[in-house]
């Protein structure tokens, strides 16, 4: 069983105008397809082929060593999207419920205090890469994360991660990744963002 690209939950100009039709034309249909054609290239007759990506990541040490970078890179482009994708939504509740909206105040204090954070995590991260509230032992914070590499890796809990790679912003943002950080959040889906705290 080969890995798929997911399908988007909307249409591809239902994030705008915070994230144009264009871009996600562009992200989703090109960059996100290169990772999970790569992927499966690159576990093709080991015994890899057919495990769930996110099964693999936890345990790259299992990876043959030949294979190993390509997993990483590929597989982490591929999980890392899926998680990206996941979590937006046209016109999403504006901030954090329940069990996470606590640990949130419980870790940075408040929820402006966090964004402040998460921001600069993604403003700071130098070249291509992510950042990710992530959740272990019920405890969240902030990991960033180079190229396709994901804290899911070391045994964290992805509740969600934005993605600072070039491509997904330049188009409508160009050299500007602050700005498309801070208008980001106008997409996160809190509901779904609650349900992965929760698990």
């Amino acid at each position: 069983m080969t890995v798929k690209l997911i399908e988007l939950p909307y249409a591809k100009d239902a994030l705008e105008p915070v994230i144009s039709e264009e871009t996600v034309k562009y992200h989703h249909d090109i960059h996100h397809q290169t990772y999970v054609d790569n992927y499966n290239k690159a576990v093709e007759g080991t015994d890899l082929e057919g495990k769930e990506v996110a099964d693999v990541l936890r345990d790259l040490d299992a990876v043959p060593e030949d294979i190993r970078q390509a997993v990483t890179n590929n597989g982490g482009g591929v999980f890392n999207h899926n998680q990206y994708w996941e979590i937006m939504t046209p016109g999403g509740s504006k901030e954090p419920v329940g069990k996470l909206k606590d640990a949130i105040e419980e870790a940075f204090g408040s929820f402006d205090d966090f964004k402040e954070e998460f921001e600069a995590a993604g403003a700071g991260q130098f070249g291509s890469g992510w950042a990710s509230l992530v959740e272990k032992d019920g405890k969240v914070e902030i990991k960033k994360t180079a190229n396709q590499n994901t804290p899911h890796s070391d045994g964290y809990n992805i509740i969600f991660s934005n993605d600072v790679w070039e491509h997904t912003y330049y188009i409508d943002y160009r050299n500007k990744r602050a700005e498309y950080l801070s208008k980001w959040w106008d997409l996160v889906n809190w509901d779904i963002a609650e349900e992965r705290y929760n698990k």
